[in-house]
């Protein structure tokens, strides 16, 4: 058989590749058919993604889809607290910040990952098992299923930190949830609850995972319940920082995380999708991935350059702040920011250290 894979076994450093036998409808393990798992694996730092990172997913993406025993492509994040919350903010700030030439090239291969996810010629799963934020968030959607652990948060940090959510979610988000939700969600940077995000349509299913003493499963106590607000509308999302939140962080302190529930129904996904004619299946994905391949393919080329000009001003600022502030907080003076700006001030590293966050 003819090799198609651009490099021979490569040894990955940043992410974990496995495969993993597929599953039969009543759950035993297939003969020689497996799913391929790809783990970002850098849970000190949420799953952000380096520069290397990002090489290795394409490498992993296109080893997947050239694999003939491969049914489907499961996409994850190693630990118990985050998917991925995007680009890592230590690398951009201290080396990509301020050298929009370098960024240009970074982001020439994160293009190339989300290119890479939406043509793959097998199905991919977003196994969200926390955290889907900034950058994670777009990769996530590039996948063809989401199913997420029901303590996962979704959302956007680009306008909070600096950037802006053009690598997948200016072209995706609107999709899967409407223009509205869209851009409250891309603009305001507030995280959806995992219950939200599949009422939304964002993902398809969700799991719990937290395990109480007496061995069985309970929802996620960060979640409110109340079945509407004062207006009417369903609510379920997280409770923000305060007595609600840290009772909930007690309850979830007596658990242990458990993704039993969570890998069964990723594992009963993958073998429905076994179950199919494998050309016909991807024919099918092809079709509905166009979607949203004609708004990415219109608008990454142009989005990579205007982000790399960024990092010269707001992306220079706000990545800064946001790996150095700590308790200081991680995001600048947006007020002190706004009126030096109607003032015509200049940006300077002046103004970017006049910006920074009290105490940093």
């Amino acid at each position: 058989m003819k090799e198609h894979n651009l490099i021979k076994q490569y040894s990955y450093k940043e992410i974990i590749v496995e495969r993993r036998p597929v599953k039969d409808p009543k759950g035993n393990a297939i003969d020689g058919l497996f799913n391929v798992w790809v783990f970002l694996n850098n849970p000190a730092q949420l799953n952000s993604y380096t520069t290397e990172a990002v090489r290795e997913v394409i490498l992993a993406f296109r080893e997947a889809s050239n694999d003939r025993a491969a049914v489907s492509v499961i996409f994850s994040g190693m630990g118990d607290r985050a998917f991925c919350t995007g680009g890592n903010t230590k690398e951009y700030a201290e080396y990509y910040s301020g050298n929009p030439g370098e960024y240009k090239q970074y982001m020439r291969l994160f293009n190339d990952m989300v290119t890479t996810i939406l043509t793959c010629d097998k199905p991919v799963i977003n196994r969200v098992n926390g955290m889907r934020i900034g950058g994670g968030q777009e990769i996530g959607m590039a996948c063809d299923f989401s199913i997420a652990a029901d303590t996962a948060r979704f959302g956007q940090a680009g306008p909070k930190h600096g950037s802006a959510p053009d690598g997948g979610s200016t072209d995706f988000l609107h999709l899967y949830v409407g223009i509205a939700r869209a851009i409250e969600s891309c603009t305001l940077c507030e995280h959806w609850s995992a219950y939200q995000a599949v009422r939304f349509g964002l993902i398809n299913k969700i799991a719990p995972v937290l395990k109480a003493k007496n061995g069985s499963f309970i929802p996620s106590p960060f979640v409110k319940r109340t079945e509407c607000d004062e207006w009417g509308n369903p609510c379920y999302g997280v409770f923000k920082k305060g007595p609600e939140f840290d009772e909930a962080k007690k309850i979830a302190a007596d658990c242990t995380v458990d993704f039993a529930l969570l890998d069964r129904e990723v594992e009963q996904l993958a073998s429905s999708l076994c179950m199919t004619m494998p050309d016909c299946l991807a024919k099918t994905l092809e079709s509905l991935r166009k979607k949203k391949l004609e708004h990415w393919q219109q608008n990454c080329e142009t989005n990579r350059s205007w982000l790399a000009l960024n990092m010269m001003t707001e992306a220079k600022a706000g990545f800064r702040a946001f790996n150095e502030g700590g308790k200081a907080g991680r995001e600048v003076d947006f007020i002190k920011l706004r009126r030096a700006l109607a003032k015509a001030t200049p940006w300077t590293d002046e103004l970017v250290r006049e910006i920074m966050p009290k105490g940093l």
